[in-house]
């Protein structure tokens, strides 16, 4: 086959997957920004037995590298963790330490709740 008969056959149709769509997909998008910029760190308890758990709200990325950001903040503060409903919650209750690893990662961020 020649270079020009490569270009022009592609797949459009597969018995086993149907309709192929060649289209760049966007990367998921996980979080939601507030407008100021800033992130909010909460404490909650909530549905957890009494264990406390600190919020991270208000960071918008890319899934990939959002996973990635909850990774590296875990590291540094030496706890677990978890992103789930497009936030992220580390294990514990010191948001003084998870203030200080946003803060040196570039990002601005504040208090929230009680």
């Amino acid at each position: 086959m020649s270079d020009w008969q490569n270009q022009l056959s592609k797949l459009v149709y597969s018995t086993e997957e149907g309709k192929i769509d060649d289209s760049p997909k966007q990367p998921e998008v996980l979080g939601e920004s507030f407008k100021d910029g800033m992130l909010r760190i909460s404490r909650q308890t909530k549905g957890r037995k009494g264990k406390g758990v600190i919020i991270i709200e208000g960071l918008e990325q890319p899934a990939d590298e959002f996973k990635r950001t909850a990774q590296t903040i875990k590291k540094k503060c030496g706890t677990g963790g978890a992103v789930k409903d497009d936030v992220i919650e580390i294990q514990g209750d010191d948001r003084e330490r998870v203030k200080a690893v946003l803060e040196s990662l570039g990002y601005r961020c504040k208090f929230a709740g009680g």
